[in-house]
């Protein structure tokens, strides 16, 4: 494995098998040892979550290169928002051999369904929520979002099983009117009081950065950006309708 992969050679999970094996396998140059007990992946196999962070970061790295490479061209300021992402949860050294390893993927053609199918077998429905919200984030790195980019958006949140719901919600975070508040909870925005507040209990009980408490304090971090969206469209509607 190439020096800048040093970081993900001991927490690797069920990204060793399947086609997110296959993508790593490539980017580092060879193909990685998958005999050392880890699962190979199977679509129609019972869920283990068993996401570890170095899986997570290698799934982001993975989408991040189909986010890009969506509307045929990969723009500085994607790599820019995603270096800025990786150096605020890991520092600026880590970061810089991640972006290298993003560079890699980004040669290799991206098989996003199966990719996608992987990601949801193993990893926890709020993990996936923290993903898509990070993609949406890198998609509009650029201050628009290319249709092609929405597209690609939508494929990923069905093959990761994210309902047409959450990822309204995640795309109205991205918004800043009232009506995007209204999504943002999940709600009409004729919802009587007693609604408003139970769907913001639900969806900060859904996005709370406990949620995510495996992967370590660094994806707390960055959790807590959607607990505060969600904590802000709370507030906005309150103050529209005049809630106490």
């Amino acid at each position: 494995m190439k020096n800048y992969g040093k970081w993900i050679g001991g927490g690797l999970g069920f990204v060793l098998g399947g086609p997110i094996g296959a993508i790593l396998g490539f980017a580092v140059g060879s193909m990685l040892d998958t005999s050392t007990g880890t699962t190979v992946f199977n679509p129609g196999q019972r869920r283990v979550y068993n996401t570890t962070p170095n899986d997570f970061v290698v799934s982001l790295l993975v989408l991040s290169a189909a986010i890009m490479k969506a509307d045929g061209k990969v723009m500085k300021s994607e790599l820019d928002f995603v270096l800025q992402f990786l150096t605020r949860q890991f520092g600026a050294q880590k970061a810089k051999e991640q972006i290298v390893l993003l560079r890699e993927i980004l040669e290799k053609p991206i098989p996003l369904r199966e990719v996608c199918e992987q990601i949801r077998t193993n990893m926890q429905h709020p993990l996936r929520l923290q993903l898509m919200h990070y993609l949406f984030g890198l998609a509009a790195a650029d201050l628009t979002l290319d249709g092609r980019e929405v597209k690609t958006l939508e494929e990923i949140a069905r093959y990761l099983g994210i309902n047409h719901k959450d990822y309204e919600s995640i795309r109205a975070m991205f918004g800043a009117d009232t009506e995007s508040s209204y999504k943002i909870l999940e709600i009409e925005e004729n919802a009587s009081e007693a609604d408003i507040k139970k769907a913001y209990r639900r969806m900060a009980t859904k996005y709370h950065p406990d949620k995510v408490t495996n992967l370590g304090p660094e994806f707390e971090k960055a959790a807590r950006e959607k607990f505060v969206k969600v904590q802000e469209a709370y507030e906005t509607i309150k103050k529209q309708r005049n809630i106490k």
